[in-house]
């Protein structure tokens, strides 16, 4: 039997809940208990004076037992914002920088993407977290980049591979559609209900997703709704657990 790697993806929202404070601490306090092998989180601060020019990754990772591997899409005068994957498995970062913008459209958050394989049980896993932007055209294009020689069709990547992250799209937008041609929607493969990640007190719409391809099954796709996941972050956590095509899985407790 083949053991289910878990994957939690987090827009953490700098770690500042609903309630206004700014907790690195919580955050791990929702995730820990999920018991993940493997996490990839949005909207980290690094050094940042709104938030205590703390390393968020860095602390989070450490609560966990996990190592960070950060992206900053943003720095400015030494303050970083971006984002990471954190596990405890054997990894190397591939890659890590920014993702395509638009002309005309330098006041919006830039945003980049980072790439990890992570060795599961002698495998690797290539695990790709970004954040894409707010208009429909900058996605556009952005998804373009990550679809192409760059990312996921780099000439030297070998399969399997999960794009996960706060996608800022919509099932059934032209978006969602150029995704899901080229890979697997995680939630959609498990039939899951109850999808929506946004906001986290009411969530109403879908905004964070994973992607997978490369003989990857889903045995789980579940959006974590715990009373302490609705107050630490605008978004709520998803969990995903994968298995080789094929394999019978040991099966895991879900949220």
């Amino acid at each position: 039997m083949a053991p289910l790697t878990r994957l939690v993806t987090y827009n953490v929202h700098g770690c500042r809940g609903r309630d206004g404070q700014w907790s690195p601490q919580r955050i791990a306090d929702v995730i820990a208990p999920l018991k993940p092998d493997i996490v990839a989180l949005q909207e980290l601060d690094v050094g940042r004076s709104r938030s205590g020019r703390v390393d968020q990754a860095a602390l989070i990772a450490s609560a966990l037992g996990m190592r960070a591997q950060f992206n900053a899409a943003l720095e400015v005068m030494g303050e970083r914002y971006g984002d990471a994957i954190l596990t405890a498995l054997p990894c190397r970062i591939v890659k890590a920088g920014p993702l395509p913008g638009l002309p005309g459209t330098r006041y919006f958050e830039p945003r980049g993407a980072i790439w990890v394989t992570v060795d599961i049980g002698g495998a690797e896993v290539n695990v790709i977290n970004t954040h894409l932007g707010l208009l429909s055209r900058e996605r556009r294009v952005q998804i373009d980049c990550l679809l192409g020689p760059d990312w996921i069709d780099h000439p030297r990547r070998q399969e399997p591979v999960v794009l996960v992250g706060d996608l800022n799209i919509r099932p059934r937008s032209r978006n969602y559609r150029r995704l899901a041609a080229a890979l697997r929607d995680a939630h959609r493969e498990n039939r899951q209900r109850g999808q929506a990640t946004f906001p986290s007190r009411f969530p109403a719409v879908r905004l964070d997703y994973a992607f997978v391809g490369g003989g990857l099954a889903v045995h789980c796709a579940e959006t974590v709704r715990s009373p302490l996941a609705r107050i630490a972050s605008d978004h709520l956590p998803v969990i995903f657990d994968l298995a080789p095509a094929g394999a019978v899985a040991l099966t895991r407790p879900a949220a």
